[in-house]
C-alpha cells in the first residue's frame, strides 16, 4: 500500500493575496449604499467594483496593511495616478478620527510577522463579513 502524500500547505504569497482580496472587497463595500462608494479623497462616487482599497500607509507595512482605519475606498486616479494622494488621506483621516494618521504612520513602522495561521485566520474573517454584505 502507498502512503498517501502529505497535503501540501498553501504559499504564503497565494494566502495573503487571498487576505488582500477579501480585505479589499471589505474595505470597498463597508460604507457603500446600493452598491456605489465614494472615493475617500476626492469624493468621486461609483460602483464599489470600480473603484480601490487606498493605503495611507503602503501595504509594505504589514503592521498597517490590513488596518481598517489605514485603508479606504479610494478612485484609480486618487489612488494610482496621483499616488494615493497621501496628503489628503491625512488629513481627511484626522478629520474623521484625530490623531490617526500620525498613529498609523508610528504604528507602520512597527515590525509585524504573522503566521499562516493568523492571515487565514484573518481571511476567515473578513470573508464571513463580506457575506453579510452579500458579496
Amino acid at each position: 500500500m502507498k502512503p498517501r502524500p502529505k497535503k501540501k500547505s498553501p504559499k504564503r504569497s497565494s494566502i495573503v493575496r487571498k487576505l488582500d482580496a477579501e480585505f479589499s472587497r471589505y474595505i470597498r463595500n463597508r460604507y457603500a449604499k446600493n452598491e456605489i462608494a465614494e472615493c475617500f479623497t476626492c469624493g468621486r462616487k461609483d460602483h464599489w467594483k470600480k473603484l480601490q482599497c487606498g493605503h495611507f500607509m503602503s501595504r509594505r507595512f504589514y503592521s498597517t496593511r490590513w488596518s481598517e482605519t489605514n485603508c479606504q475606498v479610494q478612485c484609480y486616479v486618487c489612488n494610482i495616478t496621483r499616488y494615493g494622494e497621501q496628503f489628503t488621506f491625512g488629513l481627511k483621516l484626522d478629520q474623521k478620527l484625530k490623531g490617526s494618521a500620525e498613529e498609523m504612520q508610528k504604528l507602520s513602522r512597527i515590525i509585524s510577522k504573522f503566521s499562516n495561521v493568523d492571515l487565514l485566520e484573518k481571511h476567515a474573517y473578513y470573508k464571513n463579513l463580506n457575506k453579510s454584505f452579500g458579496i
